[in-house]
């Protein structure tokens, strides 16, 4: 039977795209309808776009094999953006105001506005996080009331590279697919990983993927840092491709055989790992490649891209997630270099999750992700129901209006945290404190060559006629 409500998300990982469809409970939880996936190591290099056309293909596909699963026409799909190309930068407004001037909420608006509309070079403006309004010498999560005579904000803008985002939106366009929204994925993962208290507290969220790890820090529920480094579980799999073997076969001892940590007292120098062919490696040596490998991750992470200030407000630990998190004694290692003891694996989301699909495992962490972009969806993204005898391979998907919306808070979508502003949005965004008047114009005439041109002659020569003949009737009296 074909499902008829059901929410589509697209999660282009840094090696892999994932399509997933699901419906939303009432109590929030998540029931997935189906789930397929795409290698895109041949056109995705550490989750930016540098193939369009094998992206498109690779989109193309799996909306082919979802549409077939569900037996349902998709319209539109929930995108996630995430990326090397993604990070975090610091910005403040100022506004100085007349004597005993009251804050009011539109000058809150407006310093937004004018941090919004500021001007990176090659970058765009994903998403802009509001840390506090500074009001005096004290800071405010909320000024609005306050009398003062300035105020600043400060602001985390989430950017990206400008090209990133222009080859994004020409992949789907190219394979046909409407986009519903664009969410940060970093962020839908957050708020589907992370517990408020732990955003209240301090945390540091980790997802460890394939070829990126994303590093977020949240205090008092405000994201303070956001930053995508470019190494992940490829870059230990390809150390140990290094002892003369096939990467698959280096995937395989990794993951069957690597440990983020080893207590020097566990180590045995005379014990072996078969390889191939009746060769074999020294686990010493295999152990050091791996725990060399993680101990500089780990150290990118924690000396490099947390910001020194948090490093001690992080109450509520360290939360890891993503493929990388499987890996034996992963915790063990980010303890001894962080010395933080208070971490643990986030290896499912929040949300009570069922699954039709019985090859999807939901605890290994890596749909995480996905999963927290189907959360965010709030609009119905099934169409009309495929016939047997369609063509369930044609690339061009009839357009169909969604026949039931999901349920969701009367909100102004221009507000969500994490959505991807559209270009249509930011210009009229852009726009909102310039001068609203229109200056009347002339009625623009209809376009030469078709039907409306001709009857707009016939009525103009029509007219000239009638004058003539009323100027002649004169003349005669």
């Amino acid at each position: 039977m074909a499902a008829k409500d059901f929410i589509v998300a697209i999660e282009l990982g840094s090696s892999k795209i994932t399509g997933i469809a699901g419906r939303k409970g009432t109590d929030g939880s998540i029931h997935i309808l189906a789930v397929e996936r795409e290698d895109a190591t041949s056109c995705i290099r550490k989750g930016i776009v540098y193939n369009i056309d094998k992206t498109s293909a690779c989109l193309t596909n799996i909306i082919q094999r979802l549409r077939k699963r569900l037996k349902s026409e998709i319209t539109q799909v929930f995108v996630g953006v995430g990326g090397q190309s993604i990070r975090s930068i610091r910005n403040s407004s100022v506004k100085t105001l007349p004597e005993d001037t009251i804050i009011s909420q539109e000058i809150v608006n407006e310093l937004m506005d004018n941090n919004r509309s500021t001007q990176y070079p090659d970058l765009e403006i994903l998403d802009a996080a509001t840390q506090e309004f500074k009001v005096g010498t004290l800071y405010q999560v909320d000024p609005v009331g306050i009398q003062s005579d300035k105020i600043e904000g400060n602001f985390l803008n989430i950017v990206c590279r400008k090209a990133f985002f222009r080859s994004l939106n020409k992949c789907f366009e190219k394979a046909g697919i409407s986009i519903a929204e664009m969410y940060l994925s970093p962020i839908a993962l957050a708020q589907s990983t992370l517990t408020e208290a732990e955003m209240r507290n301090g945390c540091l969220l980790v997802d460890l993927g394939a070829d990126t790890t994303t590093v977020a820090v949240y205090f008092k529920n405000i994201l303070r840092h956001l930053v995508v480094i470019p190494l992940g579980g490829n870059n230990i799999t390809k150390d140990i491709a290094t002892l003369q073997m096939e990467e698959n076969e280096a995937e395989e001892l990794k993951i069957k055989y690597s440990k983020a940590f080893i207590e020097p007292s566990e180590i045995d120098t005379d014990e072996t790992l078969p390889i191939d062919g009746g060769r074999s490696v020294p686990t010493k040596v295999f152990n050091e490649l791996v725990e060399a490998r993680v101990n500089e991750i780990i150290h990118n992470i924690w000396f490099g891209q947390v910001p020194p200030e948090y490093c001690d407000k992080l109450m509520g630990g360290i939360i890891l997630t993503g493929g990388g998190s499987k890996m034996k004694e992963i915790m063990k290692a980010f303890t001894t270099i962080t010395r933080i003891k208070k971490i643990h694996i986030a290896s499912s989301v929040q949300q009570k999750v069922t699954s039709a699909d019985k090859d999807t495992d939901l605890h290994d962490g890596t749909m995480n992700t996905a999963l927290g972009l189907l959360a965010k969806g709030d609009m119905n993204c099934a169409g009309a129901v495929v016939k047997p005898t369609a063509d369930l391979f044609d690339t061009k998907i009839p357009p169909s209006n969604p026949t039931t919306d999901i349920p969701k808070p009367q909100t102004d979508k221009t507000d969500k945290p994490g959505r991807v502003e559209s270009p249509e949005e930011k210009h009229n965004r852009e726009r909102r404190h310039q001068d609203e008047h229109v200056v009347p114009t002339q009625p623009s005439q209809p376009r030469k060559g078709g039907w409306l041109s001709r009857g707009y002659q016939y009525l103009v020569e029509l007219g000239k006629n009638i004058i003539a003949e009323e100027n002649e009737n004169t003349v005669n009296r």
